[in-house]
């Protein structure tokens, strides 16, 4: 785990280190120290508002026990087995069936699931999924991939304001750092290419991390697997027209919420699909999970194992 912190560290400071320079490209030396102080203060609204930043976003609403039953009890049974304080619930009403955990810290956490994924899957497969996102919690990824995303998207919008910079006579002056115009250019281009493929890194090795622990926190990891395949397919079919207005956030859903075309390239922001459903399906066989529920009972039955307890389909359990 170190040396996954350590990369992050790095990653992140990239994401910096792009957004700096493209102050310098703006503004030379006074460029440079503007955009720096800025980045500092992103990552610091970033550490202490992620969770209710992107909990707005995409227009989630909190429930609780008494407005959505099954969905809470899971969660709660779940973060028991991860040995993590209840994070705070949410729904977003969304067709598409996707997931996303934010917050600063396992104490400041959210999980939130879309109106889709409670339509679409099982409730083992939703347990699969919150196990996923709590493992992102366990793991603290919610605060690395909130930072990531704040600060790559001050890194296109900036290079959006230097392409309207030179479309209107910018960029002919002589103190841009020294780039003139065709470093101005190559900044435009290459910054957010540059920032879109340090956030995707930070993506694709966290997502296979928190498949796996996920896995261990349910004990099923053929519940996740089974969930990945489901969701995958509807991805490509169902629009979510939130997280199309805010690509720079797309990172932190469980599915790539875009499109369902990626591959474990340098362009993917997320690890393909199919390929975390073969190292869950390792997993199942090293952890001797057959796919059925306790006493070699079936999961999808109308009831879920978690923490020790049946739990049955009360009415409108997800609220």
């Amino acid at each position: 785990m170190p040396m996954n912190y350590a990369k992050t560290a790095l990653l992140l400071a990239a994401l910096t280190a792009i957004f700096v320079a493209l102050g310098a490209a703006i503004g030379g030396q006074a460029g440079l120290v503007i955009a720096f102080f800025i980045a500092l203060v992103m990552n610091v609204v970033s550490l202490w508002k992620s969770d209710s930043i992107v909990l707005r976003m995409f227009n989630a609403q909190e429930v609780s026990e008494a407005t959505a039953p099954e969905l809470y009890r899971i969660v709660r049974d779940l973060a028991r087995n991860a040995d993590l304080p209840m994070p705070r619930v949410y729904i977003m009403n969304n067709p598409q069936p996707n997931a996303f955990a934010t917050g600063r810290s396992p104490s400041h956490a959210a999980v939130c699931a879309s109106t889709g994924l409670l339509e679409a899957l099982d409730r083992d497969e939703i347990a699969g999924v919150l196990a996923h996102e709590l493992a992102h919690i366990k793991n603290r990824d919610t605060l690395t991939m909130a930072v990531a995303a704040t600060i790559g998207g001050a890194v296109s919008m900036v290079a959006q304001y230097m392409q309207f910079g030179m479309l209107f006579g910018g960029g002919r002056g002589g103190d841009r750092g020294g780039l003139g115009v065709f470093g101005t250019l190559a900044a435009i281009i290459l910054a957010p290419m540059a920032a879109g493929m340090v956030q995707m890194a930070i993506s694709r090795s966290r997502e296979y991390q928190a498949d796996r622990l996920g896995a261990m926190i349910c004990g099923k990891p053929l519940w996740l697997a089974s969930a990945l395949r489901k969701i995958d397919v509807a991805a490509r079919r169902i629009p979510n027209e939130e997280a199309e207005a805010i690509p720079a956030a797309a990172h932190m859903f469980i599915i790539n919420p875009l499109n369902g075309h990626g591959v474990d390239n340098l362009f993917s922001t997320h690890p393909n699909v199919e390929n975390r459903i073969a190292a869950l399906e390792t997993q199942a066989r090293e952890m001797g999970d057959t796919g059925t529920g306790p006493g070699g009972r079936a999961g999808s039955s109308g009831e879920v194992w978690i923490g020790g307890q049946n739990y049955t389909k009360p009415p409108n359990p997800w609220g």
